[in-house]
């Protein structure tokens, strides 16, 4: 759930969701985590007065990346729940809620607390108590440094000793939830770190900087004249790279280069690979090409998680940075897929900019939001023609999707091309098609 803060997401619907949660997913321990938006620590004693109240234990992990407190779950197996928004601006909260062992929900169990959330929402709003302050709760007890640890050491210790002595590597921390785990991960296996936007107040995380905006990160890459580049986001579970020439490794090179990496450890289980309906056609000639099965969910990282754990799968993502390595995470990590990286760019002598060069071709992508009069769930199916026609312009030098938003009157037209400028026209020439007749 996610909303501007206080006003959207107030601290009485939060404490409402904390009581549904627990009624749902039973009581017991609850780790409660948060990035360093200033709404935070009021949004984490509302949700632990709420879990309280169902009947859980709250236990505030102070700030933490997501999958740091994800991690905590699982080796726990209690239930958890992180405080942020993810990339989104400092005005914006949300709460993301895991399951024991650090699993995303199902949607059926997302159902349920939606139905008990609506339940606690009424018995709030009717008399004589609807204040918050009139639970008698104390919102939990502390431990706000063994998560973050914790997590730092699991980490370490799946690399060998000094595995990234004599790299040179700029941390760009997002002023979130990475900004003093990721520094203490990667000097802790030998590289030489250069850390900004590492100074949280409250309201500059994910201000342009970090994952949502890498442009200050490669201006420090070459001025520093680093091997690499990590980018966050506000609460650690994406990354984007950037390599030693200050271009920007984005998440679908990154998959591709960890399953290569996987590969070559014996790792890949089934040689198969899962990502979005977004990734790039580049990334799936890349790995056609390298023999690799390519599994496609929708756009989602949730779908892709879904997808890993039904296959047995060892890898996938989405190209906006979220890597999940399943056989070891239960979550998006941005820090565990940056070391990923630095480990095979160290392992291979290569540039990075050579490395991430050479994995894949990034064919031009235009994506084109029309609005509409109301959302249509099945555009995709009744414009099939007019989608086939395109497709069967663009042949195997190109790709089409089309999509309705999940939250918005919007159509999504993406077009790739052998040409950018080919890819304008034909996304152009679709969406016409769907702003004439459902505009």
């Amino acid at each position: 759930m996610r909303g501007v803060a206080l006003t959207e997401l107030t601290e009485d619907y939060v404490e409402a969701l904390g009581t549904a949660a627990a009624r749902v997913l039973g009581g017991g321990t609850w780790l409660i985590g948060r990035d360093t938006r200033e709404s935070g620590p009021a949004l984490q004693a509302a949700l632990g007065r709420g879990l309280e109240l169902g009947g859980g234990k709250p236990v505030d992990c102070g700030v933490l990346p997501t999958p740091a407190l994800a991690h905590r779950s699982a080796t726990t197996q209690s239930p958890a729940a992180m405080i942020t928004a993810s990339h989104n601006p400092y005005t914006d909260n949300g709460v993301k809620i895991f399951a024991g062992g650090g699993l995303k929900l199902s949607d059926e169990v997302e159902r349920q607390i939606e139905q008990q959330l609506e339940t606690e929402l009424v018995a709030r709003s009717a008399p004589p108590s609807s204040a918050s302050s009139q639970s008698p709760v104390s919102g939990g007890d502390r431990d706000t440094d063994a998560a973050a640890a914790e997590y730092v050491e699991h980490l370490a210790a799946m690399f060998p000793p000094g595995v990234l002595h004599g790299l040179r590597v700029v941390l760009d921390c997002a002023n979130g939830a990475m900004s003093i785990v990721a520094p203490e991960a990667v000097r802790a296996l030998g590289a030489e770190v250069t850390v900004i936007n590492a100074a949280p107040n409250g309201t500059n995380i994910n201000a342009a900087c970090g994952a949502t905006d890498p442009a200050g990160l490669s201006v420090a890459v070459l001025a520093e004249g680093a091997d690499a580049g990590l980018a966050f986001d506000g609460d650690g579970d994406r990354v984007i790279a950037i390599d030693n020439t200050g271009s920007v490794v984005d998440g679908d090179r990154l998959i591709a280069l960890g399953a290569l990496q996987l590969r070559s450890e014996g790792a890949l289980t089934d040689n198969a690979v899962v990502v979005t309906v977004m990734s790039n056609l580049g990334f799936h000639h890349a790995m056609r090409d390298a023999g690799i099965d390519v599994i496609t969910t929708a756009v989602g990282d949730r779908y892709v998680l879904e997808a890993l754990d039904a296959g047995g799968y060892a890898i996938g993502g989405e190209q906006s940075g979220h890597v999940i390595y399943r056989h070891v995470a239960t979550t998006g990590d941005g820090l565990l897929a940056g070391l990923k990286l630095l480990q095979r760019l160290q392992a291979t002598g290569s540039t990075l900019a050579e490395l991430a060069g050479g994995v894949m071709t990034t064919y031009p992508q235009v994506l084109v939001n029309v609005s509409v009069a109301k959302r249509h769930p099945g555009i995709a199916d009744e414009l099939a023609d007019e989608i086939a026609a395109v497709q069967h312009e663009l042949g195997d030098d190109g790709r089409v999707l089309l999509r309705p938003s999940g939250t918005e009157p919007l159509v999504r037209v993406m077009v790739e091309a052998a040409s950018d400028e080919h890819a304008h026209v034909l996304a152009a020439q679709l969406a016409d098609v769907v702003r004439g007749r459902y505009g």
